[in-house]
């Protein structure tokens, strides 16, 4: 007696989902390769720049774009390429170092937080809650404005009002990786708390952190402009993308390009980092 087998049906080609996870997967180079001309671009600033970006042409004040300045000049007639050039230190140094700031700080806490528990546990959760029940970047032009202008007090405002993300991050994976089972072996050897935390928990609960750590750079590379703007960032004449804009607000409706081409420079920048963590949290999920 013969039996039919059944025949299985080919499995439709999902066009959008092709898509999405052709973008999803260049995000990563995309981003990184943006990432990657700002830091060149600040790192070699002195070598790319046309021009001094604190020197003033009294005969090219507020030109458009031309082949002498190819983006144009601001006010004091400063070529507006070079500053927004050796504006990207400013804002990558912001970025990277308050985050990193933020990191060092936060990620101790919430570990101690999470794997001990008890009275610390609900002490830091308290304290966390009530630095995020304020808005990120009211916090830091709070801070920035008590501790008086200038990029060095931008960045650690911004540091101060980013660790919050960094100790609940901390503390979440610190609940969840101290319930395995290698945990609990490895405390049954006898190994101390904190050699647990440093060897085990800490390395298993990096992705996430990295992850943040890149996305909140793009956040504090925003701040940092804002403050800028405010005038609690990077203090004239040294150049910041922020400072920029705030000097071209009274020119918009003549010589909107100054305005322009630093927002462009904040745009790319931020979009490059905020690409770069997606891909990187889309590569570092073990799910």
């Amino acid at each position: 007696m013969n039996t039919l087998t059944p025949t299985v049906p080919p499995a439709r080609f999902n066009v959008w989902f092709a898509l999405r996870r052709m973008v999803s997967g260049a995000n990563i180079y995309v981003g990184g390769l943006i990432v990657g001309l700002v830091i060149v671009m600040a790192v070699f600033a002195p070598w790319i720049a046309p021009y001094d970006p604190a020197a003033s042409d009294w005969l090219a004040i507020r030109q458009e774009p031309s082949w002498a300045h190819w983006m144009g000049t601001d006010d004091l007639g400063r070529d507006t390429l070079s500053r927004i050039i050796f504006g990207a230190r400013a804002s990558l140094s912001a970025g990277v170092i308050s985050v990193l700031f933020a990191m060092v700080v936060g990620v101790p806490l919430g570990l101690i937080s999470g794997y001990f528990g008890g009275w610390i546990d609900a002490a830091m959760a308290r304290v966390t809650e009530a630095m995020l029940t304020c808005p990120f970047l009211v916090l830091a032009i709070a801070l920035a404005a008590f501790l008086g202008p200038g990029l060095q007090n931008a960045m650690i405002a911004i540091g101060i009002s980013a660790s919050p993300l960094f100790i609940r991050l901390a503390r979440g994976q610190a609940m969840v990786v101290k319930q395995e089972d290698y945990v609990d072996a490895t405390r049954a050897l006898g190994a101390s708390s904190w050699r647990i935390i440093v060897r085990h928990i800490l390395p298993n609960s990096m992705p996430p952190l990295i992850v943040q750590g890149t996305l909140t750079i793009a956040t504090s590379i925003l701040a940092e402009s804002s403050l800028a703007f405010l005038g609690l960032g990077q203090l004239p004449p040294a150049p910041s993308w922020g400072s920029m804009l705030d000097a071209a607000r009274q020119f918009l409706s003549e010589s909107s390009e100054m305005a322009v081409f630093p927002g462009l420079a904040i745009i790319l920048t931020v979009a490059g980092f905020n690409l770069l963590g997606d891909g990187l949290r889309r590569r570092l999920d073990r799910r």
